[in-house]
């Protein structure tokens, strides 16, 4: 299982070739210590048991597709499901395929670029899809771009599934979190989208003005106000480690686990955007590109 590293004098970034994975990425906090701030395992063969999606790419289309499958021109598309939801593109999904390192640069702005071709009705996707990752350092920032063209039309929305920890607390409780959005997606008991849209004043989701997450636990899709510098601020008052969240994507789902301290910024289109005609749209055609443009900002408070 092939690692690549690549870094700068801000940031050093370990990636898989297996599921384009996160695997490590360091920067430095406000007393200038190295902190690796994603969870990951030491040893890359643990992520073929991994059930977490530790740092991996997500597709064919990340997050929650309800109804058992999609339409898309007339047709019924099937996918892989448990009581009627399918999650992150189905029993394997690409954060669980081999990818192909295509270019590595070790120069200036460094940076690794792999790609994965996913077959024609792969997990039940139509169209022969081929998808690029590229995780790119300039300065004290991590730029992550996925692309994808495909020969048929179909579905698509791939994002990166890292959790981020800014420190080595056990606990997320006492980071500030800042959010530009003032609504999120109202889900049911199963966290698929119902279709309506909530605004975050007066509750606990309301993170316009920056708030100690405390003991808020969110699986939550927030819409990210359009043309903001930053979609997300968060940041450790013990490492003063800061973070920034810029992207070219409507929605952020901000999710917590349960079982360790961590936080995942899924950048992507909203979930089950296929089977709900009022959200963005997930389309892709031949001949168009996707295109997702996520930045990580680090510096210290």
């Amino acid at each position: 299982m092939k690692q690549i590293t690549i870094k700068n004098e801000y940031i050093s970034l370990t990636v898989l070739e297996y599921g384009a994975i996160i695997q490590k990425m360091t920067v430095k906090d406000k007393h200038g210590k190295e902190q690796n701030v994603v969870v990951g395992h030491d040893n890359p063969v643990d992520y073929l048991s991994d059930e977490n999606a530790l740092g991996a790419c997500i597709g064919r289309y990340a997050g929650r597709i309800s109804r058992g499958g999609f339409h898309l021109n007339d047709e019924f598309y099937p996918l892989p499901n448990k009581n009627g939801v399918h999650l992150h593109g189905g029993k394997i999904g690409f954060g669980k395929k081999y990818w192909t390192l295509i270019e590595s640069h070790s120069g200036n702005n460094p940076f690794i670029k792999l790609s994965y071709k996913s077959e024609d009705l792969e997990e039940g996707y139509p169209g022969n899809l081929e998808a690029f990752v590229t995780y790119k350092l300039i300065d004290n920032s991590l730029h992550i771009l996925h692309e994808a063209q495909t020969d048929k039309t179909t579905v698509i929305n791939l994002t990166n599934h890292s959790y981020f920890k800014l420190d080595d607390e056990n606990s997320i409780a006492h980071y500030d979190m800042e959010l530009k959005s003032q609504g999120f997606l109202e889900v049911d008991e199963q966290l698929v989208p119902t279709g309506r849209i909530k605004k975050v004043v007066n509750t606990q989701n309301d993170f316009l003005s920056r708030k100690k997450i405390g003991s808020i636990r969110l699986d939550t899709p927030f819409i990210v106000k359009p043309h903001c510098e930053h979609a997300v601020t968060v940041s450790s008052d013990v490492s003063g480690i800061i973070m920034k969240v810029t992207t070219n994507q409507p929605a952020v789902v901000i999710y917590t686990p349960a079982t360790f301290p961590a936080i995942c910024f899924e950048t992507q289109n909203y979930p089950d955007a296929p089977n709900q005609s009022n959200f963005p749209s997930s389309i892709l055609e031949p001949g168009e590109l996707y295109k997702n443009e996520s930045t990580f900002d680090f510096g210290t408070l």
